[in-house]
């Protein structure tokens, strides 16, 4: 399997998609700026092109476009550039389907980077994807790995429903091996990163490598942490994580997010709701405090998860497990 980064894995699913399919176009943010951009060589300014600076504008003709067959793209570039246009996004995009009966598709990507922890401070670090994640209609792809980034992307397009998808922008250059072919990865599909016995980690984007790294000096203590990637928010796989809970008693959610405005409060709400009997410890949240994202790297590094938080999140659930006298300990 060839290597790629992050942001080329995307790439080259979105051009492959346009060359698949002539409906799929793609416009933006900070893109196609001069004649020598290879995707505007590539397709032209009909199916390629850079948009002023109004998200309302972008989102709004994307849903234009999508409702007369077109399959847009749009490039927002970060994802708090949304919030200007959200009532595109919440309120437009994902009811037109219902509202007409399935007469109409909204086949539309909104293309976002987000939780920028490098110096980029309150307006530009945030993990805003609770906000969507409950909205009937819309669906919300969040990859954590070049493979599963260009897998997402390829269904993101090809879906007849408006799709949020949101790219970690610490991963942009991280990278890893992607199958060649056609892959697909479909939505609503977990993916068990590492398999383990102990206890159960569910951790989003960047913080799925942060998980991984944890979890590797977790074992090196004997303890077996399985740590999942739930992919896409909404649907959200919820049978992959109770599985792995039916199995270890443990689980320890890992966000970027604050803790009440997080999906790993949702995830905690379903487990809690439906997997309650396989506990053999209360669930642990390991979350961004509840403050602005700091300029300063000390203090950014302060409020945000790391994987010193996630073992010692891991290592109370372990704790608590032993004084309740449930479940069995870590493998020896």
């Amino acid at each position: 399997m060839p290597e790629m980064m992050f942001a080329e894995a995307i790439a080259s699913a979105i051009t492959e998609e346009m060359l698949r399919d002539p409906d799929v176009v793609y416009f933006g943010q900070n893109m196609a700026m001069t004649e020598r951009d290879p995707m505007l060589k590539k397709f032209g300014k009909n199916r390629v092109r850079i948009t002023p600076i109004s998200e309302t504008a972008e989102m709004g003709i994307a849903v234009g476009a999508a409702m007369t067959g077109l399959r847009p793209i749009v490039e927002l570039y970060m994802s708090e550039f949304m919030l200007v246009a959200f009532d595109q996004v919440v309120n437009e995009a994902p009811r037109l389907r219902y509202m007409s009966g399935g007469q109409v598709k909204v086949p539309l990507v909104f293309k976002a980077g987000f939780g920028f922890a490098a110096g980029w401070a309150g307006q530009h670090s945030n993990c805003i994807y609770n906000t969507m994640m409950g909205i009937p209609g819309l669906k919300l792809a969040i990859p954590s790995t070049p493979a599963d980034a260009k897998g997402l992307m390829k269904a993101a397009i090809r879906e007849d429903n408006p799709v949020v998808y949101l790219h970690h922008y610490m991963l942009t250059l991280e990278k890893g091996e992607v199958p060649d072919g056609d892959r697909v990865v479909p939505f609503g599909v977990a993916d068990i990163k590492r398999p383990g016995t102990d206890v159960t980690i569910v951790a989003t984007a960047w913080m799925v490598k942060k998980s991984l790294a944890a979890a590797e000096r977790l074992a090196a203590e004997g303890v077996s942490a399985e740590v999942i990637d739930p992919r896409t928010l909404a649907p959200l796989d919820v049978e992959t994580i109770l599985e792995s809970v039916r199995k270890t008693g443990r689980l320890v959610l890992v966000d970027q997010a604050p803790r009440q405005s997080s999906a790993a409060a949702v995830i905690a709400a379903e487990v809690a709701d439906l997997g309650f009997d396989s506990l053999t410890a209360p669930i642990k949240l390991v979350t961004a405090l509840n403050a602005s994202i700091p300029y300063s790297e000390p203090l950014e590094s302060y409020v945000l998860p790391n994987e010193d938080k996630i073992v010692d999140g891991v290592r109370a659930v372990l704790a608590a497990g032993r004084k309740g006298s449930q479940g069995p300990g870590p493998s020896r």
